[in-house]
């Protein structure tokens, strides 16, 4: 059984509640999308199958609409507003992101007025009622606002401050509307009632920046954007190296534990290199401590050798090895550390292969199977899967509307 099996999504179709409606339809929810006559604008973004465009062939579209159910309904009109009023009175779950003159002509609180268990989520770029909300945005400054491109970049500073790509904005904003509905639903089987949901995009984006909002907003400082790592107001130890292979990779999270210590100490001496690192002395002492006290660095002169001769010795080792024997060798020493693969490097890789990551999805236009990534987790018991492709467009209007006429007969 699927986590969401029996919720009905309405969702209406803007570029930020497009992810948040994937994942809650890939959960299992019956998502019905609501676009416009003439479809959705991401119809038209590219890149298209073939490089052809058409409203069926963006892969954007293919990619953020899978599982769900697609009509079209005309929201100007007085029918089209009462259909979706039908459509709301009968879900658990409505999402949108409606600018204000929309959401004022819609009057969501009247349509709403017979489903008083109904879980309504609104995305915005600065919430509904911020004196900003009729503000333009794009994805790009939603990251810039909010904070994320200020801290991505290159220690040298030899670019810009870097925008993360892939509509990050927007997907971030639509994780914490997938959270709050799961909660909200949760909340809602104890007391029947529904909830308002409002999600800020650019608070969405600002929580994302871990301690550098913070440490503006506190301590009126500026951090620096670093190499793979976090922003910070000085520089921090490089984590990003060149592997024997000319790749690079992340040397992770160094050793804290003896434990951890131990791992890293056969795979110096699997990989005979004891005796050029004269420094696997402190690895060995590491060892042999109860455990090691991190807070003791720049006090206890051992500790300080001991987490400098792990960070060397994780350099070495990549100099050493190509990426992904690095990467092998450091999983076996229980090590966390990464390689830095392209997209496409990544979703072929043998790992994401043996978990299920690639999901094949038949299509009938064009025929063909098409190869999709999976589920960002990995729930025990609740199944988790696309259950169809993107719909074209109007392609379920026939069906939906014979389901409100039904439920509509007494």
């Amino acid at each position: 059984m699927s986590a969401l099996e029996g919720i009905r999504v309405i969702e209406l179709s803007t570029d930020a509640t497009a992810f948040a409606g994937k994942l809650l339809a890939d959960m299992g929810a019956d998502v019905i999308l609501v676009e416009p006559p003439d479809g959705a604008a991401a119809r038209r973004y590219p890149p298209f199958v073939d490089d052809e465009p058409g409203p069926e062939r963006s892969l954007h579209w293919w990619h953020f609409n899978t599982s769900k159910r697609g009509i079209t309904l005309d929201l100007s009109s007085d029918s089209g507003r009462n259909l979706l009023g039908d459509l709301i009175g009968d879900a658990d779950v409505l999402i949108e992101g409606m600018a204000p003159d929309v959401r004022k002509a819609l009057d969501f609180a009247a349509l709403s007025t017979g489903n008083p268990g109904l879980v309504h989520a609104a995305i915005t770029p600065y919430g509904v009622t911020s004196p900003r909300s009729a503000e333009p945005v794009t994805d790009l400054t939603i990251l810039a606002g909010g904070g994320p491109v200020w801290s991505c970049g290159y220690d040298d500073h030899e670019l810009p401050p870097i925008r993360g790509g892939g509509f990050q904005g927007y997907n971030t904003g639509a994780h914490y509307i997938v959270m709050s509905v799961l909660t909200a639903l949760l909340s809602r089987f104890g007391s029947n009632e529904g909830q308002f949901i409002d999600v800020s995009l650019h608070a969405a984006a600002n929580v994302t920046t871990e301690m550098a909002s913070y440490h503006w907003l506190i301590q009126q400082s500026i951090v620096q954007r670093q190499t793979g790592r976090h922003a910070m107001e000085i520089e921090t130890a490089s984590t990003q190296v060149r592997s024997g292979d000319g790749r690079y990779v992340n040397t992770g999270v160094l050793p804290r534990t003896p434990r951890e210590f131990a791992g890293l100490l056969r795979w110096i001496e699997d990989a005979g290199l004891r005796d050029e690192f004269p420094e696997t002395v402190f690895i060995e002492m590491a060892t042999q401590r109860e455990h090691l006290d991190r807070s003791k660095i720049g006090e206890d002169d051992e500790i300080v050798a001991m987490f400098m001769a792990a960070r060397d010795a994780m350099a070495l080792l990549a100099d050493r090895l190509p990426a992904k024997e690095f990467f092998l060798g450091a999983q076996r020493a229980g090590i966390p550390v990464g390689v830095v693969y392209s997209p496409e490097e990544a979703f072929e890789d043998e790992h994401f292969i043996a978990r299920g990551f690639q999901h094949k999805v038949q299509h009938d236009d064009p025929d063909q199977t098409v190869r999709y990534p999976g589920a960002p987790y990995r729930f025990e018991k609740s199944a988790w899967r696309i259950s169809r492709c993107a719909p074209h467009l109007g392609e379920h209007n026939e069906e939906v509307f014979a389901e409100l006429s039904a439920s509509a007969e007494p």
